[in-house]
C-alpha cells in the first residue's frame, strides 16, 4: 500500500473551478480504534456544489480553507481500527463501501466506520444512488409528497439526479415528463419509460407544455432554473407543487436579475406552491432512503446510466467538472482513481 495519496482542496475563492483548486499529496493516515481506513475506486463528480464552493456560495458550509472538495466516493476498505467489531460494525477489510461527506475528491480516506455505508461492490453505478438518488427520493416524497396518477414533470432528466427521478415518480404510478437537450438523451429516457420527451433544443418547453398538457403539472422537479424555471410556473396546475432541486443554467455566471411580477400573482390563483430542497436538511430521511434505493437497484426495480465518458485519475476531474457543467453528460458523470 501507498504512503501517501493525492486528494483535491480548495486553496482560494475563484470564479471557476481549475482557479480554486489544488492537488495535494499528503500521508495516509493509519486508522485509530473506531475508524477504517478506505481505497477509493471511484468518486461521483458534484460540479454545480463544486463551482458555488469555490465561489464561497453554499450558505450553510462554513468554508474555511484550504477546504477539502468532492463528496461521494466509493471503495474498498484495506485497514481497520481494532475497536471496530466491538462496536458492533460489519465492516471487514476487502467489503465495499460508499461514503457521501465533504472531501470525496481523494485517493484514500481514513473515517469513523459509523460513517461509511457498506454495499455489495465498489462500482460507479453506487455513486448515482448515493447521495443523488438520495436527493431524489426524499425529494420527490418528502418535499413534494409524490402521489399516485399525477402528471409529473421532471427537468435535466437525464442527469444524475433527473434520470432516478424519472424512475421513481414512474414507479409510484405516474405520467413522467422529462425534458433535455440531445438526441442521445432521448434514447435515454425513453428506455426508462418516460412517457414524453421534450427535447428543448428542438421542442418549445412551454408550447408543448400548454398544448398537451392543459390542465397543468401536478409535480415539478426542477433542476435547471433561469427561463424554465418561470416556464415550469406557468404551467403548474391546481394545487401543483415545483420543488427547487437546483438550477444548473446559473452555476457558472452570476444570478439572473428578473424585472417581472413576483411569483406569488401566480401561486395564489391556482393555490400552487414553490418548495425548495436540500439534502443536508431532511438527515433524518436518508438512511432510509438509501436502503430503499439500494433493494430498487439490486432488485433490477431502477437502473442507473453512468455517463459512458470515461476520466480516470484525480488529476482529470477539473475535466470531468466541465464537462458536466457544459452540460455534454448523459447520467452520472464518475471519476475511476
Amino acid at each position: 500500500m501507498n504512503s501517501h495519496y493525492k486528494k483535491i482542496i480548495l486553496k482560494q475563492f475563484a470564479d471557476d473551478f481549475n482557479s480554486a483548486i489544488e492537488i495535494i499529496n499528503i500521508p495516509i493516515l493509519k486508522p485509530a480504534a473506531n475508524e477504517i481506513l478506505i481505497r477509493n475506486k471511484y468518486a461521483g463528480i458534484n460540479a454545480g456544489f463544486d463551482t458555488l464552493s469555490c465561489r464561497n456560495k453554499i450558505p450553510y458550509v462554513n468554508l474555511t480553507l484550504p477546504f477539502d472538495l468532492g463528496v461521494e466516493a466509493v471503495g474498498e476498505v484495506v485497514e481497520i481500527g481494532e475497536n471496530i467489531k466491538d462496536l458492533n460494525k460489519d465492516i471487514k477489510i476487502g467489503d465495499a463501501v460508499v461514503t457521501t461527506l465533504r472531501g470525496g475528491y481523494c485517493e484514500y480516506r481514513t473515517i469513523e466506520a459509523k460513517l461509511a455505508v457498506k454495499v455489495r461492490e465498489p462500482t460507479p453505478e453506487i455513486l448515482t444512488l448515493m447521495p443523488t438518488g438520495v436527493s431524489a427520493l426524499i425529494a420527490l416524497e418528502q418535499v413534494g409528497e409524490m402521489k399516485s396518477n399525477e402528471t409529473v414533470l421532471v427537468t435535466a432528466a437525464a442527469g444524475g439526479t433527473g434520470h432516478i427521478a424519472v424512475q421513481l415518480a414512474k414507479l409510484a404510478g405516474n405520467h413522467v415528463i422529462g425534458t433535455c437537450g440531445s438526441e442521445a438523451k432521448t434514447e435515454l429516457l425513453n428506455k426508462f419509460g418516460c412517457d414524453r420527451v421534450i427535447n428543448y433544443r428542438k421542442e418549445d418547453v412551454n408550447q408543448i407544455l400548454k398544448q398537451e398538457y392543459p390542465q397543468g403539472i401536478n409535480l415539478i422537479f426542477e433542476c435547471v432554473g433561469k427561463q424554465l424555471f418561470d416556464t415550469c410556473i406557468d404551467n403548474l396546475a391546481i394545487r401543483g407543487r415545483l420543488i427547487v432541486v437546483g438550477s444548473i443554467s446559473e452555476y457558472t455566471q452570476h444570478p439572473e436579475k428578473v424585472l417581472q411580477p413576483r411569483i406569488y400573482h401566480k401561486l395564489m390563483w391556482k393555490a400552487a406552491s414553490v418548495r425548495g430542497f436540500l439534502n443536508p436538511l431532511y438527515a433524518e430521511y436518508i438512511e432510509s432512503a438509501q436502503k430503499k434505493l439500494l433493494d430498487l437497484f439490486y432488485n433490477n426495480r431502477i437502473k442507473v446510466a453512468v455517463d459512458s465518458t470515461q476520466f480516470k485519475g484525480i488529476e482529470s476531474i477539473p475535466t470531468a467538472v466541465e464537462h458536466l457543467l457544459n452540460g455534454k453528460n448523459c447520467g452520472k458523470v464518475v471519476v475511476e482513481f
